[in-house]
């Protein structure tokens, strides 16, 4: 394995971070904010408690969970996508680094910036709410897994846009809504049975539920089941990178 050509790859797109940081760090952290803020006081003035725990409090797994799926995604598809579209791509596939070292570099730092940022989300919102977290070893196996399984999710959509408008399109059309219907910022106990049904097929459910329960000890799905389900996710996002680079599909468009 070509250990210095992996920590190039990785550098150079940590770098991009710290060359973008109102981008990449400033502006999520102040719309997540600002999603605290608003709905903490319009609707934590009306609901006290959930399942025994502040609003406040209640919802600040779920936001972390919003910043953490929408920029793994947008770090990741946008860090592939550019040397498709300057044309560099062509220098890293004929350089002797493995299809999978190219994964490991892209997919691997997309997720270390999303983890960084979730965490100082999490460190922000401790300055408006008491948090406590009950299983601190879980909250990071699920924090990672996350970050990993949707940055491996921005990577195919990178490889699969040919233009910065598809960039957008998943992120705004799909994910973000599914993370707002998914439990965000309530308990999908609080919903009419029929939806509660119809919710369980959200697969973003189960990644906010299992989070939460790392947080306060109360999820909306069986623990296990959460962490299959982010496993089962994860390998059918593998699956298609194998795809990807097995077939060639738009490396070189």
């Amino acid at each position: 394995m070509n250990v210095h050509a992996m920590r190039a790859i990785y550098r150079f797109e940590m770098a991009r971070t710290g060359r973008t940081l109102l981008q990449s760090i400033v502006s999520p952290v102040i719309s997540t904010s600002l999603y605290f803020v608003v709905f903490g006081a319009a609707i934590g003035s009306r609901i006290q408690h959930v399942d025994g725990i502040g609003y406040g409090s209640f919802i600040v797994p779920g936001l972390v969970m919003l910043s953490l799926l929408t920029q793994s995604v947008a770090n990741a598809s946008f860090g592939i996508y550019f040397p498709k579209f300057t044309g560099t791509i062509y220098e890293l596939l004929s350089a002797p680094v493995s299809y999978l070292e190219i994964v490991v570099s892209y997919v691997g730092a997309a997720a270390t910036k999303s983890i960084v940022l979730g965490l100082i989300i999490l460190a922000t919102a401790g300055l408006f709410v008491p948090l406590s977290i009950d299983h601190p070893a879980w909250m990071v196996l699920f924090l990672v897994l996350t970050a990993v399984t949707f940055s491996l999710l921005g990577f195919i959509i990178g490889i699969w846009a040919d233009g910065f408008e598809k960039l957008q399109l998943v992120p705004l059309l799909i994910i973000t809504p599914l993370t707002f219907l998914g439990g965000s910022f309530y308990s999908i106990d609080m919903l009419p049975p029929v939806w509660q049904k119809v919710t369980l097929f959200n697969p973003v459910v189960y990644l906010i539920s299992g989070f939460r329960w790392s947080f306060y000890g109360i999820a909306d799905v069986s623990v296990p089941i959460s962490l299959l389900m982010t496993v089962v996710f994860m390998a059918i996002c593998l699956a298609i990178v194998a795809w990807i680079f097995r077939t060639g599909y738009r490396l070189k468009t």
